[in-house]
């Protein structure tokens, strides 16, 4: 198999160095000549500055694309309708019927698309997810994320919402294995262009519901969820992949194999274009994201909740 990477800063140097690594990188390609030189030549595949020269002179099976968020659709698009099996980091598009659009064509050209909601591949997210099919501690009845950094450089085309709180609505859907009713939210802005902090409450049926809150303005980074269920509190923590559960007679600590999700997620995609395994992030999950993700920034504008309609 042959892979294509597109966008080797911030995020797509890592998809570089584990493509590699599984002996599939055959090119990069970045709008930076000095940068797709510098990781061509590290690597040792072809390197290029636009898509339209990777098309044109690579035979190659699928491409990761790791560009600014505005370029997904263009990129994903042109990709798709040479055949190519794409994998688009989070999120998908900036528009959800930009999504939809994606989700059409691969169909009709009967490729694989998917998006990179990495925390499906968290060990402690793996274990909740476990304990929640199980209903070893009950049922779930509210999740919380938090989610605290400074403010990553390399992000200027959206605000947290975008680019952070989407991983915590991915693994809210995934954990409660349905999408929400409505959507409210608070956001601001201190030091981005966009929102740079934001506060955002998913209503789930039966009154279950999950809350998101994410900021770029805290110097320590913290990554952590709770579960609550009827009969235990399951705290994890995405970093150390570390999960306690508290029940009324009894505090444990779990924890599986330390592992690095961006890995398991890759060779998730490509065991899918192979046929060996199902593909664990969706388009149309990713789409769903994309959705609530709008709605959180409409209701933070519009100061009201967002009843939303996932037919």
């Amino acid at each position: 198999m042959k892979i294509a990477q597109i966008g080797i800063g911030g995020w797509g140097k890592n998809h570089t160095r584990i493509l590699s690594q599984l002996g599939v990188l055959s090119a990069v390609c970045d709008v930076d000549k000095k940068r797709n030189k510098e990781f061509g030549e590290q690597f040792s595949v072809n390197h290029y500055d636009s898509v339209d020269s990777l098309l044109d002179s690579e035979q190659f099976d699928a491409a990761f694309v790791c560009t600014p968020t505005s370029t997904h659709s263009a990129i994903a698009s042109q990709l798709i309708q040479s055949k190519k099996h794409v994998f688009v980091e989070k999120p998908m598009t900036y528009l959800s019927k930009e999504g939809e659009d994606l989700l059409e064509l691969a169909n009709k050209n009967h490729v694989i698309l998917s998006c990179g909601y990495i925390e499906r591949f968290n060990p402690a997210v793996e274990i909740v997810k476990d304990f929640v099919k199980s209903k070893k501690y009950g049922d779930l009845v509210m999740l919380e994320f938090h989610r605290e950094n400074r403010m990553p450089p390399h992000i200027k085309d959206v605000g947290i919402i975008y680019d952070t709180s989407v991983h915590d609505i991915d693994t809210a859907i995934w954990l409660f294995d349905d999408t929400p009713e409505v959507v409210f939210a608070r956001a601001g802005k201190i030091k981005h262009e966009h929102e740079d902090f934001a506060s955002i409450m998913l209503g789930f049926k039966n009154n279950k519901v999950a809350i998101i809150s994410s900021n770029w303005i805290t110097p320590t980074r913290v990554r952590t969820f709770n579960a609550i269920c009827t009969e235990g509190i399951i705290s994890s923590d995405f970093i150390t992949q570390e999960v306690k559960i508290e029940t009324n007679n009894d505090t444990e600590i779990q924890r599986k194999e330390k592992q690095e999700p961006l890995l398991m997620e890759i060779q998730n995609f490509l065991g899918a274009i192979e046929g060996k395994n199902d593909l664990t992030v969706k388009a149309e999950q990713a789409v769903n994201v994309t959705k609530i993700a709008e709605a959180a920034v409409l209701s933070s504008q519009k100061g009201v909740p967002i009843y939303l309609d996932f037919k």
